[in-house]
């Protein structure tokens, strides 16, 4: 399920697998993936779960196997860390890849893009800095306003509270929609989240059994 929304003259599709459509352009857009986290805290020492990256990479293909897709565009934080270039991360991101061969790909480099160091050259990934003009779209990682154009970024991971009766609480990604700056919720299964307010600049869409539905 999603939720369609028309963003400077252009209609957008907010998909509940916690990522945006472009029909237009039949492109898809990805912040924060942060593939090989868990095994870069793995190679930390730390007791964290398998198989994230593998999970993600499944969610990615229903995506593709959804849409009309010809371009993917991931909006920063591709790798997580140093880490993240462990065997089995890149063996089941190159197995992805395998399977998709014919999608063009490009990464807008993230803080751990630069940390992590670029995808292997066999993944063929276009690289480039942000941000990246894509019609009134100004595509990045940092939610930093553009002179001309309206962002599309990642990196704060938002989340929105919902409040239930006594004690009940909820932490849940959202789309956070501005008038100059939209944030897009981390996409990677393995990450934490800020939590984000609806305010009079501010539009929220939460993402929650499946679905996304609007903050009244």
């Amino acid at each position: 399920m999603h939720c369609t929304l028309t963003l400077e003259g252009e209609e957008l599709w907010l998909l509940a697998d916690k990522a945006l459509y472009w029909p237009a352009r039949q492109c898809l857009l990805i912040a924060d993936a942060h593939f090989g986290k868990a095994s870069a805290y793995r190679s930390l020492g730390q007791p964290v779960p398998q198989g994230t990256t593998t999970a993600n990479l499944e969610r990615l293909d229903r995506l593709l196997a959804a849409l009309p897709c010809a371009q993917l565009i991931f909006l920063g934080d591709f790798l997580h860390g140093p880490g993240s270039h462990a065997s089995s991360t890149l063996s089941a991101i190159r197995a992805w890849r395998a399977r998709n061969g014919e999608l063009a790909l490009t990464l807008i480099r993230g803080n751990h893009d630069k940390r992590a160091g670029d995808p292997p050259d066999d993944l063929r990934i276009e690289v480039v800095p942000e941000p990246l003009l894509m019609g009134p779209f100004a595509l990045q990682h940092e939610p930093d306003a553009h002179p001309s154009h309206h962002v599309l970024a990642g990196h704060v991971h938002p989340v929105y509270r919902l409040c239930g009766k006594g004690r009940q609480r909820l932490r849940l990604p959202c789309f956070q929609m501005g008038k100059r700056v939209s944030l897009l919720p981390a996409f990677g299964a393995f990450t934490g989240g800020y939590a984000v307010e609806q305010d009079d600049d501010h539009r929220i869409f939460v993402i929650g059994d499946h679905r996304v539905w609007p903050i009244q």
